[in-house]
C-alpha cells in the first residue's frame, strides 16, 4: 500500500514540474491544452473602458468629454498645435481641466471639447499641463479662447515626424482637420528629444528631421512660429533612459542651433534646466511642480510674443 502511494505521488510530482515546463517554454502539451481551454470556454472578454484607442494607441475617445460648439478665432485667439513625446502627451502626473468652460477646448477630428485631461490627440490617460496653459493665457487677459491641438506619441524619435516616417502623414491630416474647422494656427509646440538621446541620434541628423518635420507644415500652409524645446533628459532603464543625464548631449546642440536658424524657428521652453528631481514623478516625466513651471515659461513664450508682434490672422 505504501509502495502504491509512493508510486502515485512521484507520479503526480513529475505531472506538476512536467506541467510547469510545458507552461513556461510553450512545449507540448501545454499549448495543445490551451487552445482547447480556450475553444470550451472562449476568450475573456477585455474590460469595459471609458477610453477608444486607435492602432497607435492615440487616445481617440472619451465617454466623459463635454462636447462644445468651436471657438471662433479671432486676434485673441491661440490656437496651439502640440507636437512631441511622452512629455507633450498625456503621460503627466496631474490632470487639469479648462476654469473657463469653452473658453479652453481640446479640438479632435473637427470637433471641440471642453479641455480636460486627457486631451483627444495625443498617446496615454494620464495627466498634461497644455490645459494648464490655457487657463494661464486666459487668465492673463492676453487672450478669450484657447485651441488646443495636441499629435503626441509616447516614445517617438524624430526620425518618425520627418517625411517618410509613419507620424508625418497624420500630422498632415491633424493640419488639414484643423483648417476645415476654420483655424489658422498660431504656435507649433514641439516638445521631444529624450528618444533620441538614447538612441544616438546625431545632431545633424536630428536638425534634418526636423526641418523635414518644419517644411511639411510650411508645405501645408502652417505659417506659424515653431517652438523647439530644449528636452532631452528621461533618466532610468524602466522609462528607456540612462541612469545619468549630461546636459551637453548632441541633442541639445541640434535643439539650440534649430532655434537660431532662423525659418520661423524659436526656442521653446528648457525643461532640462527648468526641472529639478521632484518635479518629475519618475525620473522621466513631468510631475504636479514640473507642469506648474512649465506652463508658466510657455505664458511668458507666447504671451510676450502676443504683446509684442500680436497675431496675425
Amino acid at each position: 500500500m505504501r509502495k502504491t502511494i509512493a508510486v502515485g505521488l512521484a507520479a503526480l510530482i513529475a505531472m506538476y514540474f512536467l506541467g510547469g515546463i510545458s507552461a513556461r517554454h510553450e512545449i507540448f502539451p501545454w499549448p495543445q491544452l490551451s487552445a482547447l481551454k480556450k475553444m470550451e470556454v472562449g476568450e475573456k472578454a477585455a474590460a469595459p473602458s471609458r477610453y477608444t484607442f486607435d492602432d497607435k494607441e492615440r487616445l481617440i475617445g472619451d465617454e466623459l468629454k463635454t462636447p462644445v460648439s468651436c471657438p471662433t478665432q479671432t486676434d485673441r485667439t491661440a490656437v496651439l498645435l502640440i507636437l512631441g513625446q511622452s512629455n507633450a502627451a498625456n503621460d503627466g502626473g496631474q490632470r487639469h481641466r479648462s476654469n473657463y468652460g469653452g473658453r479652453v477646448v481640446n479640438a479632435f477630428d473637427k470637433r471641440c471639447f471642453i479641455a480636460a485631461s486627457p486631451l483627444l490627440g495625443s498617446t496615454d490617460t494620464k495627466g498634461e499641463y497644455w490645459t494648464l496653459l490655457g487657463n494661464k493665457l486666459i487668465a492673463s487677459g492676453q487672450y478669450d479662447s484657447v485651441i488646443l491641438a495636441p499629435l503626441a506619441y509616447s516614445g517617438s524619435e524624430v526620425a518618425r515626424w520627418a517625411t517618410g516616417g509613419d507620424l508625418n502623414p497624420v500630422l498632415v491630416d491633424t493640419v488639414k482637420q484643423l483648417q476645415d474647422s476654420g483655424y489658422r494656427i498660431t504656435n507649433v509646440l514641439w516638445v521631444q528629444g529624450e528618444k533620441d538621446l538614447v538612441m544616438g541620434t546625431t545632431a545633424e541628423a536630428y536638425q534634418e528631421y526636423f526641418m523635414s518635420m518644419v517644411d511639411t507644415l510650411r508645405q501645408h500652409g502652417v505659417a506659424a512660429p515653431v517652438y523647439i524645446s530644449i528636452a532631452s533628459k528621461c533618466l532610468e532603464p524602466s522609462n528607456g533612459g540612462f541612469k545619468a543625464h549630461i546636459p551637453d548631449n548632441a541633442i541639445v546642440r541640434a535643439q539650440l542651433a534649430l532655434s537660431k536658424s532662423g525659418h520661423g524657428i524659436r526656442e521653446g521652453a528648457n525643461s532640462d534646466a527648468l526641472l529639478d528631481g521632484e518635479d518629475r514623478y519618475d525620473d522621466c516625466h513631468i510631475g504636479g511642480t514640473g507642469a506648474e513651471k512649465l506652463a508658466q515659461a510657455w505664458l511668458n513664450l507666447l504671451g510676450g510674443d502676443h504683446r509684442h508682434e500680436g497675431v496675425n490672422m
